[in-house]
């Protein structure tokens, strides 16, 4: 059983309008995928109540948008402010029903709250501009206005993160948002929008719709007349099918997507270092996020040292339940998810990979796979192509800095890489090299919402966080007001 401070906060209907409702297609079963079992059954959204939580949203648009600046902040402060009172249950809520380890859930809970407190101060300061004129019976400006109602679909490797990330900007900017969360995670919104609605943000301005028939809620939020604007957070493929689908209304769009991201260790970099920040960005979440390492380039001269001692510190890893206080490394979201990081494996072994460490289904059994490392792995094999989305960690070697560039760059996707070296002027080269929205140098950790997170290429359209994140929720309007003379 899932034991909470605060029990109310654990939601079973969706919030639309102002409303705990029932779902038109019955209810959804919840399940903890480190043991199986029940956590709860939530409400099963249909697209008639899409249709009626985007329906509620343009209505409460028309007064959202005129509410001041400075009161909308008031109220993303009160919202802030409750989501980190409450840190502890909505850390529980997300292990429960996404398998992460505690300690990660309530870490994830500050970093969604902190795109709410950075959007309660920056709605304040997002500004027009006064055009130097072209003629003196004429003034020029421009305005910055709303886009409307937001169409928003969430993953469940961060259930809270990215509702953070799209609700914050869209509310500043006068938005109002109906989310569609993934159907494995729908308690982490349900309860977030409990704490909105505590807030006093105003009936229809947010509401949650979730349900397991994704396609024809998707519909609704990205081709409802009302919708002014469309944001995803998920893979690619499925991106690609959305954006289709926001084309026939030519809606205003963000996606973020998937990855494929470089881990480059040259031969002059910190090697400990290295090692340190490569677990992290391979093993947070079970390797399920998005801007994982993927490919792990280790120049020749230092690929036995790197190898060994990252093998070393995979094998400390200690895998559980997440609610177990010495867990590093909980499940992988479903079976499905297993069964994947097994044909990766296989596949690698079939083409002269060699397995380290780890390599299979772990005695845990369920949704639980062991920290893997492979070497030997050559541009074949499916681990050099594709995104993992698990525990494995694959090396290969290179020789120069021009060829692993070549290497590292040669992917559809181009959301995050990362590199590590004490050459400064190889620092500043290889940023401006490499086609990622995203370079990090000699460190593994830059999210954060003071900053923009984008992808290039096939990883995506837009950018959440920073000044650029409120961005894509405006449209600009230009006034050319005559007759001054």
């Amino acid at each position: 059983m899932l034991t909470l401070k605060d029990p109310s906060l654990l939601r079973t209907r969706n919030f639309i309008d102002g409303e705990w409702v029932a779902g038109g297609a019955g209810t959804i079963d919840v399940t903890n995928p480190a043991n199986g079992e029940l956590v709860t059954r939530t409400a099963n959204g249909d697209a008639a109540d899409a249709t009626r939580a985007v329906e509620a949203a343009a209505a409460a648009f028309r007064t959202w948008s005129r509410i001041p600046a400075k009161q909308r902040a008031v109220l993303l402060r009160d919202w802030f402010n409750l989501l980190m009172a409450n840190a502890e249950d909505l850390g529980a809520i997300m292990t429960a029903e996404q398998g992460k380890p505690l300690y990660e859930s309530v870490g994830e809970i500050a970093y969604g709250a902190s795109f709410i407190e950075y959007y309660a101060e920056e709605c304040k300061r997002v500004m027009g501009d006064t055009i130097p004129t072209i003629s003196n019976d004429r003034r020029l400006q421009t305005y910055k206005q709303p886009v409307g109602v937001v169409g928003c679909i969430t993953p469940w490797n961060f259930p809270n993160a990215m509702i953070g990330r799209k609700a914050g900007p869209a509310l500043a900017a006068g938005c109002t948002i109906v989310i569609k969360p993934a159907t494995e995670t729908p308690l982490s919104a349900l309860a977030m929008c409990d704490l909105a609605d505590r807030a006093g943000i105003p009936r229809g301005v947010i509401s949650v719709v979730a349900g397991s028939n994704s396609r024809e809620i998707g519909k609704v939020l990205t081709q409802h007349q009302n919708i002014g604007k469309f944001t995803f957070t998920g893979s690619t493929a499925v991106g690609k099918k959305l954006m289709e689908q926001c084309s026939t209304g030519v809606k205003k769009i963000s996606l973020e997507l998937g990855g494929n991201a470089p881990f480059i260790v040259f031969d002059d970099a910190n090697i400990d270092a290295a090692v340190t920040d490569c677990m992290g960005t391979k093993f947070r979440n079970c390797g399920q996020t998005c801007v994982c390492t993927n490919r792990i380039y280790v120049q020749e001269g230092v690929a036995e040292e790197f190898t060994e001692k990252l093998k070393k510190a995979i094998e400390a890893l200690q895998v559980g339940d997440g609610f177990d206080k010495n867990t590093t490394t909980g499940p992988l979201v479903n079976q499905t998810a297993v069964h994947d990081m097994q044909a990766f494996v296989d596949d690698a072994k079939s083409k002269g990979g060699d397995i380290v460490t780890g390599g299979g289904v772990h005695k845990l059994g369920h949704c639980f796979f062991e920290p893997t490392l492979v070497t030997g792995v050559t541009a074949d094999m499916r681990l050099a192509n594709e995104e993992i989305f698990g525990p494995i960690a694959a090396i290969q070697t290179f020789t120069s800095e021009d060829e692993v560039i070549e290497r590292a760059n040669n992917t559809e996707f181009g959301l995050a890489a990362y590199y590590f070296t004490r050459d400064i002027g190889r620092v500043i080269r290889v940023a401006e090299r490499l086609e990622y929205g995203i370079v990090c140098s000699n460190s593994g950790v830059f999210s954060t919402e003071v900053a923009p997170f984008g992808g290039w290429k096939q990883s995506g359209i837009g950018s959440e966080g920073g000044k650029e994140g409120i961005a894509e929720y405006f449209e600009t309007k230009f006034h050319s007001m005559g007759g001054i003379e």
